[in-house]
């Protein structure tokens, strides 16, 4: 089970790498809803995130008992620019990650018995860690593509429209 979230873990950037292939600036700044993030928020997210684990990870590696705090995600995305490019915030997910990649694999089981306290959620373990950031980035490439789904408008020609066919192959040829 570790090793299937280990790979997971790894693999995280590529399938936010792939949910944003071929985003158009449109795409990246379109809402799913008025309070939900848009694909480029999401990125920069991710980054903080990465940045915000990568320290978690390693305090409780390094510090016995260590207190690992929580941070308010949404005063980031207020505060912290989310509007600019997301270049370097992919370059930061994907750098942590690698990083963080090579430490976890090299880890004993007197590592992974490791903890600490999160000051949101009690009692927080290296293995608690790898379960949250294993599944982190690909909740959110999910989240990205929803949100670039929201920039397309959806055409449907009505039941009845010449050609007929399947309401897929009638938005195809819409399209």
């Amino acid at each position: 089970m570790r090793q299937a979230l280990i790979h997971q873990y790894c693999e995280g950037p590529g399938v936010v790498s792939a949910a944003l292939a071929g985003a158009t600036d449109e795409e990246l700044d379109a809402r799913p809803a008025p309070n939900e993030w848009s694909a480029r928020e999401v990125v920069h997210h991710l980054a903080d995130s990465e940045a915000t684990s990568y320290i978690r990870l390693r305090k409780l590696l390094a510090e016995d008992d260590p207190v690992i705090y929580g941070y308010d995600e949404a005063e980031f995305a207020r505060r912290l620019h989310y509007d600019r490019p997301i270049a370097a915030s992919l370059a930061v997910l994907k750098s942590v990650r690698a990083s963080t990649t090579e430490l976890l694999r090299s880890l004993d089981d007197d590592d992974w018995a490791r903890s600490g306290t999160h000051t949101e959620s009690g009692p927080y373990s290296v293995e608690t860690w790898l379960a949250i950031y294993a599944a982190h980035a690909h909740d959110h490439a999910v989240q990205i593509s929803r949100a670039r789904a929201a920039a397309t408008p959806k055409v449907e020609a009505p039941a009845s429209s010449a050609g007929g066919g399947s309401r897929v192959l009638r938005r195809m040829r819409l399209a």
